[in-house]
């Protein structure tokens, strides 16, 4: 790991109110989160984080789940009450980590479209024989292929990432992390992903660490899960509700994974109503 010292980067919308924290996905970063903190700001303080090797967050020497809960946890230490906690993905995956190792910083976790389970390298989930392979590994080849000395354009980007990449949404979610320092000639382009490591670990994020013996998060759970997604199958139902027994589970139509961003107005609303019913009470 880089200096535990360093500091997730962050930035907090809303000046009172009962705090929330949100953790990105896989190649996200906490600005992802902006268009629900705002929804949420009027009445709730609302951070979102940088999880490592993403965004302004510091770069780590490889990727570890319960290393990511580890900073996320340092983080909420400095709130001055628990926190309801939202993850997405591999951000879901680090927030059911720290609920189960640190539940006494938390109030309430919300998980978006993952399962305390380990998901298999062909992506395969369902019996479907039309479902695609996991797509992050052929993600991160597309943007280390991407030529950043040559590149004059972020739409050249575009272009160079299409084959492998063909969603328009999920480009331009990569290519939030494109970032180009300085003007003219003397500026150069470079990804804020820490590629190499991601692409060398995502057996890691695929992956689950089993919690410590005995561990469960008593707390109100939320899970928000597309009705079009793969990755809250039933079957796993029944290891949610063992390590999360107090789980309300949620099937939002006409989305996929990036449930957040595909029905944005379902999403917050849901979260809302979730946050009011917590209230200020902690989650253990």
């Amino acid at each position: 790991m880089t200096d535990t010292e360093e500091r997730l980067h962050g930035r907090t919308l809303g000046d009172a109110g009962p705090r929330v924290v949100f953790v990105h996905g896989l190649f996200g970063q906490g600005r992802n989160w902006t268009t629900i903190a705002k929804g949420l700001s009027g009445d709730h303080r609302v951070t979102l984080l940088d999880l490592p090797n993403h965004g302004h967050s510091p770069w780590t020497d490889r990727i570890d789940y319960v290393d990511m809960a580890g900073l996320v946890a340092a983080e909420l230490r400095a709130a001055d009450e628990p926190v309801t906690l939202v993850g997405h993905s591999m951000g879901g995956k680090v927030a059911m980590q720290l609920a189960l190792r640190h539940p006494e910083l938390l109030r309430a976790l919300v998980v978006v479209d993952v399962a305390p389970v380990e998901y298999p390298v062909s992506g395969g989930r369902t019996d479907d024989p039309d479902e695609e392979a996991s797509p992050f590994a052929a993600f991160i080849a597309a943007m280390r292929a991407v030529d950043l000395d040559r590149l004059e354009t972020r739409e050249d980007a575009d272009a160079a990432l299409r084959a492998a990449v063909p969603s328009t949404m999920v480009r331009s979610f990569l290519l939030q992390s494109l970032v180009r320092d300085g003007v003219g000639p003397d500026g150069g382009w470079r990804w804020r992903l820490n590629l190499e490591v991601l692409e060398r670990d995502l057996g890691e994020l695929r992956g689950f660490p089993e919690p410590p013996p005995g561990a469960r998060y008593d707390g109100p759970v939320l899970w928000i899960a597309g009705a079009r997604s793969h990755y809250v199958l039933p079957g796993d139902r029944a290891r949610m509700e063992e390590l999360f027994p107090s789980t309300r589970l949620v099937r939002v139509k006409d989305a996929g994974h990036w449930v957040h961003s595909e029905q944005p107005e379902v999403f917050l609303e849901t979260v809302r109503r979730f946050l009011e019913r917590v209230g200020g009470r902690p989650g253990r």
